[in-house]
Parts: C-alpha cells; sequence; structure tokens
C-alpha cells in the first residue's frame, strides 16, 4: 500500500513516505500529502476526513490528520488522532523524511509526545 505521510518530530513538519514492499496504484491511500505539505491545511483536512481512512484507522490518515490539526491550534483533536493511531488494529512501517524507517505506532507515538499540553499551536 502506498501512503505519504506528512510526519514531523515536532510541529516544524517534514514531508515522508509511507510504502509497503508490494505497493500497486490500487492501494494508494489518499493522506493529503500535497496540501500538507504546501501549508493547505484546511484543504487537508476535508481530504483527511472524507477518505474513509479515519473510520477505518488507518494510522497514516490518523497520523497526518493530527498533524493538520495540530497545525489549526486544534490540540485536542490531534492528540485524539494520535492516541487513534496508537491503537489502531493497523499497522505497518512509515519512512520518514530524514530516510529512516519507524513502526506507524512509534511514529504516532512520538507525534503525541511533541504536541503541546494545551492551549494552541501556531496555526497555518
Amino acid at each position: 500500500m502506498l501512503k505519504t505521510l506528512l510526519f514531523s518530530a515536532g510541529l516544524a513538519l517534514a514531508p515522508a513516505a509511507a510504502v509497503a514492499e508490494t505497493a500497486s496504484e490500487t492501494d494508494r491511500v489518499d493522506v493529503a500529502f500535497e496540501a500538507l505539505a504546501e501549508g493547505r491545511t484546511a484543504e487537508a483536512v476535508v481530504q483527511l476526513q472524507q477518505n474513509g481512512g479515519v473510520e477505518e484507522g488507518d494510522p497514516a490518515v490518523l497520523i497526518n490528520l493530527g498533524t493538520a490539526y495540530a497545525r489549526q491550534g486544534r490540540i485536542d483533536e490531534a492528540r485524539a488522532m494520535f492516541e487513534a493511531a496508537m491503537t489502531s488494529s493497523e499497522r505497518y512501517d512509515l519512512e520518514l523524511a530524514d530516510g529512516s524507517w519507524v513502526d506507524s505506532r512509534m511514529a504516532a507515538k512520538m507525534a503525541l509526545a511533541n504536541l503541546p499540553e494545551s492551549g494552541s499551536a501556531t496555526a497555518r
């Protein structure tokens, strides 16, 4: 399954890719990578909410939606998405912007750890 993930070690976000070794065009899932990478956060939220990945518990979708929410200052909602990704029954390795690979649950845990405790993040 080919998925592109916008992942961050903090709230300064960097693009990354989530790629399974045997991806095909029919396995592609829209995780709003381009919209997030280009700073079109509101558009990314709409794409992620409409593609069905949230209901399916897709970690890449949940992490990217959490990232978008964090950019909008919606910290509690971001936290909920990262927690859902951590507990999702689906998991796979994600390639980060630096070329390293990490389990999707670990990626969600790292994103969660970098959220502010409360208040709002810088909206984009």
